[in-house]
């Protein structure tokens, strides 16, 4: 009994000190315009259009939307995502995202109006959100790189709150855009080492109701009413896959201090189990194995 009483106490410190040790697995993605990894998502409505095929295909963890971060990154985004890998932020496991490819599902903005944007949230984190358009020179037709989008942000917003499932940042669009854009989003977080990276490809008209017309959106392509549900923008979708992807970042030191911490408490636990069963003494009616050192006879117990 004392033995199962130290197991179980093992048990419990162990799971104390590793859940806290393993990071948050995943956090979240623009919904408004739509992310690549958000539309080829499970939730997305848009996983069975060429293009989510194909990024599939070549590689893209699409059930893990929210996961796109990687750490250390320390605002040095242009020097330590490559060019050509920015979509995935330079993670082997969204590849795909990263394909150049003129049908990407897109959504239809008007260049220089309002627009709200929501960036739906799995796991809420204090940061800085910065979006950027692409420039003039860019080309669907080929990946995308640095070269390519605006050095400064037209929007950056901090802690912004959150309504319904997801960030929400109204702001105004870009003007002088027209076709085929990316509005690319960086998220780098204040209490955590990770920035987070995505692509939302758009189409953008000329204003035709004067600067402060809002926008609508846009399906590209239309999804069919029995085909699959559309990302919803009002709460977090039950049971959306959020596992973490191994290739997202180097082993944090809390987890090394977790790994350690569980087998320290692993070696004393099994120490402490082993004196127990020497201390308990044996049950009635079976010989002490321990001689009586005054009669030098065994016991009967």
């Amino acid at each position: 009994m004392d033995t199962r009483r130290a197991l179980v106490a093992f048990a419990a410190v162990a799971a104390t000190l590793l859940f806290p040790a393993v990071p948050a697995s995943a956090h979240g993605a623009p919904t408004s315009p739509m992310s690549r990894g958000a539309a080829c998502g499970p939730e997305g409505g848009r996983a069975e259009s060429s293009a989510c095929r194909a990024a599939i295909a070549a590689g893209a963890a699409v059930r893990e939307w929210d996961n796109i971060r990687v750490a250390r990154i320390d605002g040095r985004d242009r020097e330590r995502i490559p060019d050509g890998e920015l979509c995935s932020g330079g993670l082997s496991a969204y590849r795909g995202l990263d394909l150049p490819r003129a049908d990407w599902p897109a959504t239809t903005l008007t260049a220089g109006a309002r627009h709200t944007f929501r960036y739906r949230t799995t796991i809420p984190h204090k940061g800085t959100f910065r979006f950027y358009v692409t420039t003039d020179s860019y080309a669907p037709e080929r990946r995308l790189t640095w070269a390519d989008v605006e050095t400064k942000p037209f929007l950056a917003v901090t802690d912004p709150p959150i309504r319904d499932g997801a960030y929400e940042m109204p702001g105004r669009l870009p003007a002088g855009r027209t076709g085929r854009h990316i509005i690319y989003v960086i998220w780098q977080n204040s209490n955590t080492q990770d920035t987070y990276y995505s692509c939302s490809d758009v189409v953008f008209r000329a204003a035709s109701g004067g600067s402060g017309a809002r926008t609508t959106r846009k399906a590209t392509p239309a999804a069919s009413a029995a085909g699959p549900r559309t990302l919803s923008e009002s709460a977090p979708a039950a049971g959306v896959p959020v596992a973490a992807v191994t290739e997202t970042g180097p082993v944090t030191r809390p987890m090394v201090v977790g790994a350690v911490a569980v087998v320290v408490t692993a070696l004393l636990a099994t120490v402490v189990g082993l004196r127990l069963r020497r201390t308990s003494g044996p049950p009635p009616g079976r010989p002490c194995g321990v001689r009586n050192h005054r009669a030098g006879r065994r016991r009967i117990w």
